[in-house]
């Protein structure tokens, strides 16, 4: 049992502990690799839990290949080549035993080191805690083990007292990321990571490896539900041949392969017919393909698939959009006919305007410019993911900084002047909550545009959304893969009231989202406005429109 004594008591424990290797364990023979001693190690451990209890663990294949990818692949000097680590795989195939067999490892096996550091993370207490109960009941159930170190679980750690690794520690941390300052991990492992939006503490764990010499850090996660997710990002960089020091051992289902079928589950479930409930899988799979509504959380959970679990709360999901991808050429729009969506931020936020481009061959479908503003001092003020995503379209022109620290249409103005005079603009939507700012701006420029109030209610934008999804499914949005569009499309959640009209809930999306929704505010509006909710009404100036007395009728 994994002892929680002191004093003389504690010295006894650690005796008979000593006591009961009679012969070096069969991990510490001569002769083995370092990746043959790991996996002699995770294979000399306890089961603890399962259908498997009471028996040692055994390596699945793709398990033993992950290790012998992490731990085979050295330098001349011996060396790991690998740093960073990510397993995703679909959940229940045994990710959490793995790198809990690991992490005993690095505390007090193989991989050990004097006064070593091993880390849990998760996005709160009660994840992070999964790793470290597994660790301790491995530990009580392996007398040999569990002797040499002290486990304190008010604090949610365990020492190392006597035998390879002495004098280290291994402790949880959670998503409050100031608890990983100052910290030199020589492993550390991030439990389910897309489930956790700010990177703080994953950014202070990843640059803390660099207080060792041969640090390791491994990330367990199905994957996000998102391209722009931190996984996603470090997923998709690894893919591309970006860093050879991260491993990306993946298992997913193909984006084309049937959902539903068991030869799809079986392909990258490896733990079907061993530990993984087979009919608890099955159970999920029908539940899915009779409620669509579970078929989002299902493709995620189960076949890994990067869906998001709420996407039954978007109006569109990313195999969708994507059909959109197709290349816009703005040279050839010039003097066409088109509609327009303008998104008015606040003082801090991101202004956009979308402009559609209507065609009727062979059916009506849009070609879709977008156009975005930001105020340049609120940059540093972002989140970090934010802000890293705002530099990144800053630099590739899809998003324009403002000078200043606040949002000032003055200076967009100029902006708007040059779409009037390149196309032939039939309405222009706007929130009118935003419009006294827009006003003197306007009239100060002497620009005029046909300007129509469009109210961010249930009422205007359910045939909006409607229409924005219809256009989607039948790849007639042409968008051209705009990433600021595309990114506020994935976030957008949408809500519907008991008419099952459907509106963008801004208060929701921008909770959660990676960056805010207003260019898919203003797409919706432009979509309204082209598809005649409102365009056939009279055009008025903004201050007609202020002084009319039955203003509220334009949203109708």
């Amino acid at each position: 049992m994994a002892a929680r004594g002191k004093g003389a008591g504690r010295r006894k424990e650690l005796q008979a502990a000593a006591a009961l290797i009679k012969r070096k364990p069969s991990w510490q023979r001569a002769g083995l690799s370092r990746a043959e001693r790991v996996i002699r190690f995770v294979q000399s451990l306890p089961v603890t839990k399962g259908i498997l209890a009471g028996t040692k663990v055994r390596l699945l294949p793709d398990q033993r290949e992950f290790i012998e990818r992490l731990y085979g692949d050295l330098t001349p000097a011996g060396k790991r080549r690998v740093s960073l680590a990510i397993k995703s795989a679909p959940k229940g195939n045994g990710k959490t035993g793995l790198t809990a067999c690991l992490a005993l490892a690095h505390l007090l096996g193989p991989e050990s080191e004097p006064r070593g550091e091993v880390l849990a993370a998760a996005i709160d207490g009660q994840q992070a805690q999964i790793i470290f109960r597994e660790m301790v009941a491995m530990l009580d159930a392996a007398p040999e083990l569990g002797g040499r170190v002290n486990v304190l679980q008010h604090k949610t750690q365990i020492l190392v007292e006597a035998g390879p690794g002495k004098g280290s520690t291994f402790a949880v941390l959670t998503a409050d990321a100031r608890r990983a300052h100052g910290l030199a991990p020589s492993f550390w492992v991030f439990d389910e990571l897309a489930q956790v939006n700010d990177r703080t503490l994953l950014d202070n764990l990843l640059e803390g490896m660099g207080k060792r010499s041969e640090a390791l850090g491994i990330i367990i996660s199905t994957q996000a539900k998102d391209d722009q997710h931190p996984l996603s990002q470090l997923i998709d960089d690894a893919q591309r041949g970006g860093d050879p020091s991260v491993y990306v051992h993946l298992l997913a289902a193909p984006p084309d392969a049937d959902p539903f079928s068991d030869e799809t589950l079986k392909a990258c479930n490896p733990g079907w017919g061993k530990f993984l409930n087979v009919d608890e899988l099955k159970r999920s799979r029908d539940r899915a393909q009779r409620l669509p509504a579970f078929e989002p959380a299902f493709r995620n959970l189960r076949l890994n698939q990067r869906v998001d679990a709420e996407a039954d709360a978007r109006i569109v999901n990313a195999a969708v959009w994507a059909i959109g991808n197709r290349p816009v050429d703005r040279e050839a729009l010039r003097g066409r006919r088109c509609w327009m969506g303008l998104d008015l931020s606040g003082k801090h936020d991101l202004t956009a305007a979308v402009l559609v481009f209507p065609s009727d061959e062979p059916e009506p479908s849009y070609d879709v410019l977008t156009l975005a503003w930001t105020p340049e001092g609120q940059l540093a003020a972002r989140r970090p993911l934010e802000r890293e995503l705002f530099a990144k379209w800053i630099g590739s022109g899809h998003l324009t900084a403002l000078p200043g620290d606040v949002m000032s249409y003055r200076r967009m103005v100029p902006a708007l002047a040059a779409l009037k005079a390149e196309f032939q603009i039939e309405a222009v939507g706007f929130d009118p909550w935003h419009v006294d700012y827009l006003r003197a701006d306007l009239d100060e420029a002497g620009l005029t545009l046909p300007l129509v109030p469009f109210v961010q209610g249930f009422k205007s934008f359910g045939p909006a959304l409607d229409y924005l999804a219809e256009l989607a499914l039948g790849g007639r949005l042409r968008h051209g893969g705009n990433p600021v569009l595309t990114s506020a499309i994935a976030n957008a959640i949408v809500v519907t009231d008991p008419a099952e009209n459907k509106k963008f809930e801004k208060g929701k999306s921008n909770r959660t989202a990676s960056v805010r929704i207003d260019p898919a505010v203003a797409l919706a509006m432009a979509l309204g406005l082209a598809k005649g909710q409102a365009s056939e009404k009279p055009k008025m100036s903004v201050a007609d429109w202020l002084d009319a007395p039955m203003r509220v009728e334009w949203a109708a």
